[in-house]
């Protein structure tokens, strides 16, 4: 799973890509530190471009990252289950007719990001090492999501409209695969799409239009990836540098060398 993203890079990039995007935010000020590193574990607000059920209009909008279940009604239940809705399979949104994401396969956003975090195990190592991943040539780019509206009560009993998605996902091309290497969904990676297949995402008029989407595998040499310090519990840098930029972890092994070395009987 996906689990970390980050935007450091200003927003007025997002608007010169879409030129007739509606700018709904409620923050037009963002404190680009908090961005470095927004983890999913909290449901955090970010901002998304939305199209209407219609396809009509776009819109910037923070929505929070998580799809709420809200056929769940256990407040503890439903935080459980809505971990695992951070990430979306986009391998059911058309095969699996009774899933929740098939229902919403017309609710469609971009998710803008600067690039992604994924965490590589390595044998013998207590913690595991992330890296940043984005693609070569782009400040910013943007990966397919779905979001879905719900109601909340806030605590002066005000009715809200509130906003939540989730990121789609593939299996992993080859070094993805030796990044995110562990776990229940190892050798998953975010749908990396080209500037073509992210427009057609929002367009997109029928389940037809979005086979090319899914079935998009981009290349390693496209992607820029790096080790960085470790994420998890916000610790400063003992370099004072910046989340996404490159940290050196000692005696960090080649990719795909993760495993016990093997000694020779000779």
């Amino acid at each position: 799973m996906c689990w970390d993203i980050s935007l450091h890079s200003d927003v007025d990039i997002i608007k010169k890509a879409f030129p007739k995007l509606r700018d709904e935010r409620k923050q037009l000020d963002y404190d680009y530190r908090y961005f470095e590193n927004v983890q999913a574990i909290t449901f955090p607000a970010y901002p998304i471009i939305y199209k209407d059920k219609e396809g009509e209009e776009l819109g910037l909008q923070e929505m929070e990252w998580g799809v709420l279940p809200t056929y769940i009604q256990d407040p503890k239940e439903q935080d459980d289950r809505r971990r695992n809705m951070v990430n979306i399979r986009s391998e059911r949104i058309l095969s699996d007719g009774k899933s929740y994401w098939h229902r919403l396969k017309n609710q469609r956003c971009l998710i803008p990001v600067s690039g992604t975090f994924e965490h590589r195990k390595i044998h013998g190592w207590k913690k595991k090492v992330p890296y940043y991943i984005s693609e070569k040539g782009r400040e910013v780019f943007y990966i397919p999501g779905l979001y879905q509206w719900h109601e909340h009560i806030d605590q002066n009993g005000e009715l809200h409209k509130v906003g939540s998605f989730g990121m789609l996902t593939r299996e992993a091309n080859s070094v993805m695969g030796q990044i995110h290497n562990d776990g229940p969904n190892k050798r998953r990676m975010p749908l990396f799409l080209t500037p073509e297949l992210e427009q057609q995402w929002l367009s997109a008029k029928d389940d037809e239009a979005l086979m090319p989407i899914f079935n998009y595998e981009i290349s390693d040499q496209t992607l820029d990836y790096y080790p960085v310090y470790t994420l998890r519990g916000y610790p400063d840098r003992p370099d004072g540098k910046h989340r996404y930029e490159p940290y050196t972890w000692s005696d960090l092994p080649p990719l795909g060398q993760d495993g016990p070395i093997q000694q020779s009987l000779f």
